[in-house]
């Protein structure tokens, strides 16, 4: 077995493990992710990484790591792929949820990074852009399951006073005013 099948096959194990992980665990799958930053051209590589990491950042201790990676969040959230895309979405939700009440942080990560504006736009654009193959099924990751972890997110930030001033700023007007935004779609729902 070659060395790209035998990453493919650990990240898959690591994504279907049932039950808790371990924090070795976690920080071994953590430098498996480190060690991909050179681009394989693996069939299912994407859909099996993606899973992984919602799974790991899903923890208290992958939720910590995700301030490190911000610039990464940002280049998901306008990614081709709406898995990406669903993953960035859901990344930004387990930063707002997991760091231990310290909205301030996460507002000012949201704010230098330019989050909320691309949370918006995942919400808001897209089409029928890629197909995943999960494991052992086809599925077709859809604007819809991207706009559904954007508005989860989003959610989630209007719901400490921090994130209120993001998601509706005192100053009217631009490109993330909601009163703007929704006079131009046929409906958000």
């Amino acid at each position: 077995m070659d060395e790209q099948s035998q990453l493919l096959e650990a990240a898959t194990d690591f994504a279907h493990y049932p039950g808790s992980i371990s924090t070795t665990s976690l920080i071994l799958f953590y430098y498996f992710v480190l060690a991909l930053q050179t681009q394989f051209d693996v069939p299912g590589l994407q859909s099996t990484l993606v899973v992984c990491l919602e799974r790991l950042f899903k923890t208290k201790l992958g939720a910590s790591l995700i301030p490190q990676y911000m610039p990464f969040v940002q280049v998901g959230l306008q990614a081709d792929s709406q898995a990406v895309r669903s993953l960035a979405c859901k990344t930004v939700t387990c930063l707002l949820e997991n760091l231990d009440n310290s909205h301030t942080v996460a507002a000012h990560l949201i704010k230098e990074f330019n989050i909320y504006p691309l949370l918006l736009d995942c919400l808001i654009t897209g089409e029928l852009v890629s197909e995943r193959k999960e494991f052992s099924s086809s599925h077709i990751c859809r604007n819809e399951d991207v706009a559904a972890a954007a508005i989860d997110a989003i959610k989630k930030l209007a719901s400490f006073p921090e994130g209120m001033d993001i998601v509706f700023p005192s100053t009217k007007g631009g490109d993330t005013d909601l009163e703007i935004i929704a006079s131009q779609c046929s409906s958000l729902v």
